[in-house]
């Protein structure tokens, strides 16, 4: 039976925007409901908690979420592993755009706020090189972690969810990276963040999301998953910041396009920035629409890939130990001939993966199983983890995720 390709209408509101009109284009039962949530043994992570994803497009503002989230499935503590600080090639972003941000807005002895911290590299990362001074909310922060925290005065940790009642906090620049995505009621979000500022238009507000364009576009199933309830374009992330009363300084992908940054400062009519128009729905709709119809194609043809694996008696790793890990595994049907995942953060390693029950393990024990065949979750990493691979002295056939991989490798 050939699958429903239309898109279906229910009755819902945008926590974006608050219109009713709303498609559902994308559904998803049974999902783990944490994919950073480290499960400390295979019985825990097997037992995982699940719940279902329904990603709903708004017609009017182009806003993407889940319209089956429930926050309080949702657990947020030191025990999460979001880190990826131990990447070079993700350092290597990571200095760059707080180096970027500290020379464009004279970020020097300012004061530095960062909403969803995490365990605060980047937050620390800006403070030093101001100097500046700064305040990171997370609840998942642990104290202690990193070796060079002693060493950076003026820094403090709040280990909460960031909220009206931390309004009295003020910055010279106000971060929320990797963080939006995550919260529901994103119009009530970005208006907390706007009454916190008041008149001081001289504050600058910059927030990292990931792209649901490129998701879309790249049909990247990968990186739909629980915790990620809200899914921006630039275009709808550029609707909500101006709803708020926020004018767009500048607006760009990062990443290999899997980021959107945007800079903005609360508006005014002085300041005279460019604002350009955002682009009607009907791109995004379409995109929709084909993410729809290709999905079970890119599913099928991961499901051919692990049965050859299997009638080839070939070992096959997943390299990525974190969400989009999780998907891949929960998602595939056949994933079970996969014995290990591999992640370079320490932290993550002899936990196991939500939902699956794979051991995570560092990339010196590929020496001695001799893998045939990894899949790494996130082709930006592809150099990296190949110059890793090379001296372990392993040569196996490597392999991305990104759409119609065959022809690429």
């Amino acid at each position: 039976m050939k699958p429903d390709h239309k898109i279906i209408k229910r009755e819902f509101e945008c926590p974006s925007c608050g219109s009713k009109n709303i498609h559902i284009f994308h559904d998803k039962k049974n999902v783990p409901v944490n994919s950073v949530l480290n499960c400390n043994t295979r019985e825990a992570a097997m037992a995982f908690p699940r719940a279902d994803i329904a990603l709903g497009l708004c017609g009017q503002c182009g806003f993407i979420y889940n319209t089956l989230f429930d926050s309080n499935l949702v657990r947020y503590s030191s025990e999460c592993e979001e880190s990826q600080g131990y990447s070079p090639t993700f350092n290597a972003f990571a200095r760059k755009l707080a180096q970027d941000l500290v020379e464009k807005y004279s970020l020097r002895e300012k004061k530095i706020i960062e909403i969803g911290c995490g365990k605060g590299e980047f937050l620390k990362l800006m403070c030093a090189l101001g100097p500046n001074y700064g305040v990171g909310f997370d609840p998942s922060y642990i104290p202690g972690r990193s070796n060079n925290e002693e060493a950076l005065d003026g820094i403090e940790f709040i280990r909460d969810y960031y909220s009206e009642k931390y309004a009295t906090y003020q910055g010279d620049l106000i971060c929320c990276r990797m963080t939006l995505e995550h919260i529901f009621d994103t119009a009530a979000f970005i208006g907390t963040i706007r009454g916190s500022i008041g008149q001081r238009t001289d504050t600058v507000v910059f927030f990292q999301v990931p792209d649901v364009t490129r998701i879309l576009s790249a049909c990247a199933f990968e990186d739909i998953y629980y915790e990620h309830c809200s899914y921006f374009s630039p275009d709808s992330l550029t609707r909500l910041f101006r709803q708020a009363d926020f004018d767009i300084i500048d607006l760009r992908t990062a990443y290999d396009a899997q980021y959107i940054l945007i800079d903005a400062k609360p508006a005014n009519a002085l300041q005279g920035y460019y604002d350009p128009p955002p682009e009607p729905i009907d791109t995004l709709t379409e995109l929709a629409a084909d993410f729809k119809k290709t999905y079970p194609a890119v599913l099928r043809y991961w499901k051919i890939q692990l049965d050859k694996c299997k009638r080839e008696s070939k070992k096959v790793v997943l390299w990525g130990g974190g969400s989009k890990g999780v998907t891949f595994l929960n998602v595939i049907e056949g994933s079970a001939i996969i014995d290990y995942v591999v992640d370079i953060n320490p932290h993550r390693q002899q936990t196991y993966m939500a939902g699956t029950g794979q051991q995570i393990i560092a990339p010196h024990v590929l020496k001695e199983y001799r893998p045939d065949v990894v899949i790494i979750m996130n082709a930006v990493y592809r150099q990296e983890i190949q110059h890793d691979l090379s001296q372990l002295g392993l040569k196996p056939f490597v392999t991305t995720l990104t759409r119609h991989a065959e022809s690429n490798d």
